[in-house]
């Protein structure tokens, strides 16, 4: 419980200003809706994104304490801020031509047509973050040097054959799908923000692979120890990452409610709990106990790329979204029980 106490903190106090907020603008009755929609959108939001806690927790059990620290207290401030309030006013300002004080004003004053702005602009949103995610599974499906294979001989051969090559090609290939889903005028728009998704995916991995290099051509091993352990490459990862799932959580939000107070809010709840998770994961052990674990969100992150490259054409409900994420991570914590499980029964026998 002591990983949660924060977030559970934090959570009332935002509860308590969505209350408020919701008394100023609609008496007692505006109050309880006010709660009762915060409260669904923080649940959906940790539907949405604990296979994003999962993947952060397993970066994260692997670096010093200043990224590990630096990554849940910065980071959960760009999650927050940036990405579930600050990104969504950017974009409706690019689309305008208005500036952030005046779409901000939009937001509050005239919620509909700030959430047809945003929503208008789905199709790019998607396509970025559908490129960058299925890059993150495909590389992990295509690493061949994963010792446990959650599918078996499938998975195994799968990664010996597939290369980091292979994985731009099919997510280019998945970019062009897309494309093809939206009218002549976007189709530019999408393909250029699919493209951007990819070079945002290589650009981080290049600082990575960069700060890997120094580490092994460093004579001092102690700050080729401090790199392994975490640097600006993983921390800008995990912040791409992050943002790559909260675009569906923002913009479905608007089907819920078009508050913009109210939707930052209930995602901020979500995003602080998501975080109390990764902590959870990481000082527990959990995915050392879950050996599968691991997959199940990579998988996950799969089909919610999938999902996102579909939505650019098609509506796709929240609750299937959020469902077909959380139906990989159960199947993965039963797989890891029978492993486990077998395990015990080849030692003692």
């Amino acid at each position: 419980m002591q990983h949660f106490r924060i977030s559970i903190i934090v959570s009332v106090v935002l509860m308590v200003l969505a209350g408020w907020w919701g008394y100023a603008h609609g008496g007692n009755a505006g109050l309880l809706q006010a709660l009762w929609i915060t409260a669904v959108l923080g649940v959906l939001e940790v539907s949405l994104s604990f296979d994003n806690a999962v993947v952060n927790a397993t970066v994260l059990r692997n670096w010093n304490a200043f990224w590990r620290k630096l990554f849940l207290t910065v980071g959960i401030l760009v999650a927050v801020f940036g990405m579930r309030l600050l990104f969504p006013l950017v974009i409706v300002a690019m689309a305008t031509g208005l500036g952030l004080i005046d779409v901000w004003h939009m937001a509050i004053n005239t919620p509909a047509e700030y959430a047809r702005n945003l929503s208008a602009h789905h199709g790019e949103v998607s396509a970025f973050g559908g490129a960058f995610l299925m890059l993150v599974f495909l590389n992990f499906l295509f690493d061949e040097e994963k010792q446990l294979h959650w599918l078996g001989w499938i998975e195994q051969k799968i990664g010996q054959y597939g290369t980091e090559g292979l994985a731009i090609l099919l997510t280019v290939g998945a970019v062009f799908f897309g494309m093809t889903l939206v009218p002549e005028a976007r189709k530019l728009a999408v393909l250029t923000a699919g493209v951007v998704g990819v070079l945002v995916y290589v650009g981080v991995d290049w600082i990575s692979g960069l700060l890997e290099s120094e580490e092994s051509n460093s004579s001092d091993p102690a700050v080729g120890k401090l790199i392994a352990q975490g640097s600006i490459g993983g921390f800008l990862y995990l912040e791409v990452l992050d943002a790559s799932f909260s675009f569906d959580g923002v913009i479905g939000a608007f089907a819920i409610t078009n508050d913009v107070v109210i939707i930052m809010l209930g995602l901020a709840i979500g995003a602080m709990f998501v975080r109390s998770l990764t902590v959870y994961l990481v000082y527990k052990g959990t995915l050392d106990e879950f050996v599968f674990l691991e997959h199940g969100a990579h998988y996950a992150i799969g089909i919610l790329a999938l999902i996102m490259f579909a939505s650019i054409g098609y509506d796709i409900p929240e609750w299937f979204t959020g469902l077909s994420g959380v139906a990989f991570i159960a199947i993965s914590l039963w797989s890891s029980i029978r492993y486990r499980r077998q395990g015990a029964l080849a030692s003692a026998g």
